[in-house]
């Protein structure tokens, strides 16, 4: 029996279907390809409900190639729902930390949280503030010029070769004042900075009064005139020149007046610009902003909460592309039922056609038969007549 046309066609059509179904890659195409004989054998030996073995054994056929990448799916589903839950959870429990929590903390401010408030800035305060700075730079710029002006002055090789020498030398002063300071800095108790601070004043003062009492013992002499030194001068009084505590000289033939203006000055300069600049300090203490900073446990955990959002949201990106993946197999599936399903129609609808067509023309051959049959009853019916009528014939006449 011959095939009927575009049966091989129609053979291919389901294998086209899956593997167009399946040319993402993931899986293979469906091999061997769905049988369009078993659709044909179940529309011509039609028994019980041929639509529903045709879905169950594409079903099958589906399962047998795709079954593991949809159970994968399915676990992949399984895992990041899991993992959403638990990243849900903690990042619920950390919003909730975070909620009583504070983000900014004050400092702390010589061992204690920097919670009070201050007071605005005044006049008297800014004056004070403004005048011990104008302080501190005259003593210190005065310190160092005269200090430096007495080196070029002694004649020593050092300084008269290279004069900036001098200047470095005087840069103690300010260093030395500025060490002062930092040691008060870094006491914590107020009672301890009290007293350095008094402390320092007093060695300042010191100095000055030094300083003064120094000048004073000197200062005759000074003031005397050109004259009044030549007519000082005897040649039997050299050694009354050198009685008295400041009078006298070291070892080093410099006068004790000298060493102790010279002396008590630096020691004034250092200590009253170190008291100073504590003072200046006390002043901005006074008006300082109140300082907040980060809470260090805030911004761990806002860190971690931060962490959690992105990982829920790569957790969500997972799940839906599982989900979409079993939603593809899924409709693959659906896709081929029906595919099988109008194939089982169509083939039903073809089956009928040409039963149809058969019992047509059936009934056109049996037509044709008839008639046949008809026509030769008739021409036996004639001929059979004309033999009896020459039979009576021949008996009447003899022959």
């Amino acid at each position: 029996m011959a095939a009927r046309p575009g049966a091989s066609a129609r053979r291919h059509q389901p294998l086209i279907l899956m593997r167009a179904l399946a040319k993402d890659g993931q899986t293979d195409s469906i091999a061997p390809a769905v049988h369009l004989e078993f659709i044909q054998n179940r529309a011509t030996f039609a028994e019980g409900d041929a639509l529903e073995e045709i879905e169950a054994y594409h079903r099958a056929l589906f399962l047998h190639h795709h079954a593991r990448d949809l159970e994968r799916f399915q676990q992949e589903v399984r895992i990041h729902e899991d993992q959403l839950g638990r990243f849900e959870l903690a990042l619920q429990e950390t919003n909730a930390r975070l909620s009583g929590m504070n983000k900014l903390i004050p400092v702390q401010l010589n061992g204690e949280p920097d919670i009070h408030p201050t007071s605005p800035w005044n006049a008297w305060d800014r004056a004070m503030f403004i005048g011990a700075l104008v302080g501190i730079c005259a003593l210190l710029i005065f310190g160092v010029l005269n200090i430096s002006f007495n080196l070029l002055e002694s004649g020593l090789i050092t300084f008269t070769e290279s004069p900036m020498r001098a200047y470095f030398w005087a840069a103690l002063l300010p260093v030395g004042a500025l060490g002062v300071k930092v040691g008060w800095d870094f006491l914590q108790r107020q009672r301890l900075r009290d007293f350095y601070l008094w402390s320092c004043l007093t060695v300042g003062v010191s100095g000055v009064l030094a300083w003064l009492v120094a000048y004073a013992f000197v200062y005759p002499t000074l003031s005397k005139s050109t004259s009044e030194h030549i007519e000082s001068l005897s040649v039997f009084d050299q050694g009354s020149a050198g009685s008295g505590l400041l009078g006298g000289t070291n070892a080093a033939g410099v006068k004790t007046a000298d060493a102790v203006i010279v002396g008590s000055q630096a020691v004034a300069e250092i200590f009253l610009s170190a008291v100073l600049g504590m003072y200046m300090t006390v002043i901005y203490g006074r008006h300082r902003p109140v300082r907040l900073s980060l809470n260090p446990l805030y911004t761990q955990l806002d860190e971690e909460r931060v962490s959690l959002a992105k990982n829920i949201a790569s957790e969500r990106l997972a799940l839906a592309e599982a989900r979409g993946n079993i939603s593809r197999l899924e409709n693959q599936m659906t896709a081929l039922l029906s595919y099988a399903k109008s194939m089982f129609q169509k083939e039903t609808a073809m089956q009928r056609d040409q039963n149809a067509q058969k019992i047509a023309v059936l009934d056109k051959i049996s037509e044709q038969l008839r008639v046949q049959l008809a026509g030769v009853h008739e021409n036996g019916s004639g001929a059979a007549k004309l033999d009896a009528d020459q039979i009576g014939f021949g008996r009447k006449t003899g022959k």
